[in-house]
């Protein structure tokens, strides 16, 4: 038993030290700017696995020269209570939750009924905030564990602990993904629009912000009836925005 409770607290530490770490590395980016995040820095490895040329475009711009038009739409489409909300909003899991398990409920009727005919993957979403969604890109793998989970929690509220919303906001825009190597908004403005993320209007916004939960498969249907649908949604969204 005394070599199980030795284990026991050994984990135990090992689990403290790393909330230590990620909590340190949060504080130090209230005034730092992080040069790369875990789901960067995973993308590149897999592109110097490929067989293709390595292609990366970033640049950092401050808050204030990024779009308003484009804060709203981001704001408008991926979390509409982000200047309200702690970090996590429980009511958004449950739902997400409740869509997967009827998804999936469906998925399982249909294949009974016909267990020869291949069925399209299940689409689970997951009801992640923006600082929840930064958490995971800063400092975390892209597994879907609920280990993975609970600590993407935990650091969704030190994010909001040690930083201000303003400073979330413009450390997510600045590196989410936008495309195949195209990370942040800047990189995207000029990609897309060919003119700098401070230039940006609201349709140009808007289409951006409609790419972000899939931005490598919208990258290759620009001109898709659901982008142009969404980004209709999306527009008629962002006056009610509330920017941080």
């Amino acid at each position: 038993m005394k070599g199980l409770w030795r284990w026991l607290a050994l984990a135990l530490l090992a689990f403290l030290a790393l909330q230590l770490f990620f909590v340190l590395r949060i504080a130090l980016m209230a005034r730092i700017n992080p040069e790369s995040t875990s789901f960067q820095r995973s993308a590149l490895w897999a592109q110097w696995r490929g067989d293709a040329p390595v292609h990366w475009r970033q640049h950092w711009v401050p808050y204030a020269q990024i779009s308003a038009h484009l804060k709203r739409a981001v704001i408008a489409s991926e979390d509409d209570g982000f200047t309200q909300h702690d970090g996590v909003q429980w009511s958004a899991i449950e739902r997400a939750w409740e869509r997967n398990a009827s998804a999936r409920a469906r998925i399982e009727r249909a294949e009974q009924r016909h267990p020869n005919r291949p069925m399209r993957p299940v689409r689970l979403r997951g009801g992640s905030t923006i600082t929840q969604q930064l958490a995971k890109n800063l400092l975390l793998s892209g597994e879907r564990t609920l280990a993975r989970k609970g600590q993407e929690l935990v650091l969704a509220y030190a994010l909001e602990w040690l930083l201000s919303k303003q400073r979330i906001l413009e450390i997510y825009l600045n590196n989410v993904e936008w495309g195949d190597g195209i990370w942040g908004a800047e990189a995207a403005a000029r990609h897309y629009w060919h003119k700098s993320a401070s230039e940006l209007n609201a349709y140009e916004a808007a289409r951006l912000a409609v790419m972000l939960p899939a931005p490598r498969r919208f990258e290759k249907t620009p001109n898709s009836a659901y982008l142009a649908g969404r980004t209709r949604t999306i527009l008629g969204r962002m006056p009610s925005a509330q920017l941080p």
